[in-house]
C-alpha cells in the first residue's frame, strides 16, 4: 500500500505538470497563429513566448527521476513506510497542482504579449520578463519537492 501511495505521488506530479503546460503551450500557440496574421515576421518571438509554459511538464520529469530513485533505495533497504510514502505522494501532488497553475497562468501572460506584439509593439523583453514572476513558484515547488525527497533519504535511510 505504501508503494501505491508514493507512486500516486509520482503519476500526479507528472500528469499535472504535464497537463499544465499542455494547456498553457496551447493558450500562448493560439495568440501566436492570431497574431501571426497581422505580423508575420515576429515568430521567432512568438515560438519563443510560447514554449515558455512547458517548462512546469520539464520540472515533472525531473521530479519523476528524483522520487523514482528515491522509492527504489526506500524499497531496496525495506524502508518505505507510511511516512516516507506520503510524504512522497505530498511532495508530488503539491508539484503537480502547483506546475498545473503556473503554466496555465504563465500562458496567459504570453499570450496576451504576443497578441501585443502582432500589433506592432515591442514587448518581447517586457513579456519574458513578465512571465518569470509565474514560473518562478513552479521552481520554488520544485525546490521544495527536492528538499522533501532529502529529508525523507535522510530520515528513513539514515545508516
Amino acid at each position: 500500500m505504501n508503494e501505491l501511495i508514493a507512486y500516486g505521488g509520482v503519476a500526479l506530479m507528472v500528469i499535472l505538470t504535464g497537463i499544465g503546460s499542455s494547456i498553457g503551450v496551447t493558450i500562448a500557440g493560439n495568440a501566436t497563429i492570431g497574431s501571426m496574421k497581422k505580423n508575420p515576421d515576429a515568430l521567432g518571438q512568438y515560438i519563443g513566448l510560447s514554449a515558455l509554459p512547458s517548462s512546469q511538464g520539464l520540472y515533472g520529469f525531473v521530479g519523476f527521476f528524483m522520487a523514482n530513485t528515491l522509492i527504489k533505495d526506500l524499497l531496496t533497504a525495506g524502508a518505505l513506510g507510511a511516512g516516507a510514502a506520503w510524504a512522497i505522494f505530498a511532495a508530488g501532488l503539491s508539484l503537480g497542482i502547483v506546475g498545473l497553475y503556473s503554466a496555465i497562468r504563465q500562458s496567459q501572460v504570453c499570450a496576451n504579449g504576443i497578441k501585443g506584439i502582432g500589433a506592432g509593439n515591442n514587448l518581447f523583453g517586457a513579456t519574458m520578463v513578465m512571465a518569470v514572476f509565474p514560473e518562478l513558484y513552479a521552481i520554488l515547488a520544485l525546490l521544495v519537492s527536492i528538499l522533501t525527497f532529502g529529508v525523507v533519504r535522510g530520515l528513513f535511510l539514515a545508516a
